[in-house]
């Protein structure tokens, strides 16, 4: 399990895929580069990021799902533990920010669609919702992405929130991370974290 966690009231999780910017997103707003390992699965323990001062800590969880060269028992136990931790911490959580790459999300979860099952995306999204954890997806990678309002109400659609996505502005941020253009991202945590009575941590986002 995940016992690095610093002794902290309150949180801001990232999850999502491997390779989708969590790491981007974290550098961007710390300053600070984190060992991702080089390659996906290798992160096997969350990366945090401690505000000591604030009592706030932002956490970037391990990447789930398919990893290249890592064989599917050892994802499954990534998830449980990724799980684990946030059904553990959901009370000190500010927000979960659902980090997916806007590139490729749509035929990700169209994949793994069926009958008997549900893509982690999505679940994790609604893990997110049920642990009452307010919950931000940020789709990263938008620079690459012609179509852009046609993916984001997909993505809506596939999460289960009526399109258009403009109408969902606090839930749905189109980003690019490695460009720093994470203007929507900022708003929609700025939003969540004023509604949660910590104005005074709006100065690191």
């Amino acid at each position: 399990m995940f016992e690095t966690r610093p002794d902290r009231a309150s949180e801001i999780v990232l999850v999502g895929r491997s390779n989708v910017g969590k790491s981007t997103l974290m550098r961007h707003y710390t300053g600070k580069s984190f060992d991702t390992g080089g390659k996906p699965g290798v992160t096997r323990s969350p990366n945090h990021y401690d505000w000591a001062s604030e009592d706030f800590v932002l956490t970037d969880l391990p990447g789930f799902g398919f990893m290249s060269g890592v064989e599917e028992d050892r994802r499954e136990a990534i998830k449980d533990d990724i799980v684990h931790y946030l059904d553990d911490y959901a009370d000190n959580f500010l927000a979960g920010i659902l980090v997916v790459d806007g590139k490729s999300v749509i035929d990700i979860i169209d994949r793994h669609s069926g009958p008997d099952s549900i893509p982690y995306d999505v679940e994790m999204f609604h893990f997110l919702q049920e642990l009452g954890t307010p919950t931000i997806v940020a789709v990263n990678k938008m620079d690459k992405v012609d179509d852009r309002d046609d993916r984001l109400n997909d993505l809506c659609d596939r999460l289960g929130l009526y399109p258009p996505w403009k109408q969902w502005q606090d839930t749905i941020a189109p980003i690019s991370a490695k460009r720093d253009q994470t203007a929507a991202l900022d708003e929609a945590i700025r939003t969540v974290l004023h509604e949660q009575k910590r104005d005074d941590l709006l100065k690191f986002f």
